[in-house]
């Protein structure tokens, strides 16, 4: 299934909007990554733990929000956006959502 960003995509024509198609996950940090990080936190540098921690949130509520748009009977989701909210100290919510739409 295609999936955009932008409006429109180059070459389609959209026939019909579907509705919002979208994924979402919660997740939380674990002991071990927090005292690897805390150790990072001292001496600079990227965090690598937290870093494939959002990186497969956001993967997941990737897949999540296609699943929906395919439900939705979609060809494609235009519009295509993440966000994220603090759900409670230590868990965060990735929500990825998009306009599902048949194309021509």
């Amino acid at each position: 299934m295609l999936f955009v960003s932008t409006e429109t995509i180059a070459g389609k024509t959209i026939t019909q909007s579907l509705g919002v198609a979208r994924g979402s996950t919660v997740r939380s940090r674990n002991i071990g990554r927090d005292i690897f990080a805390s150790i990072k936190n001292i001496v600079g540098g990227e965090i690598e733990e937290y870093t494939k921690l959002q990186a497969d949130a956001r993967e997941q509520a990737l897949q999540r929000m296609l699943a929906d748009a395919a439900r939705l009977g979609a060809d494609a989701i235009v519009g295509v956006r993440f966000t994220t909210s603090v759900v409670t100290q230590g868990a965060s919510e990735i929500l990825a959502f998009g306009t599902a739409v048949k194309l021509k």
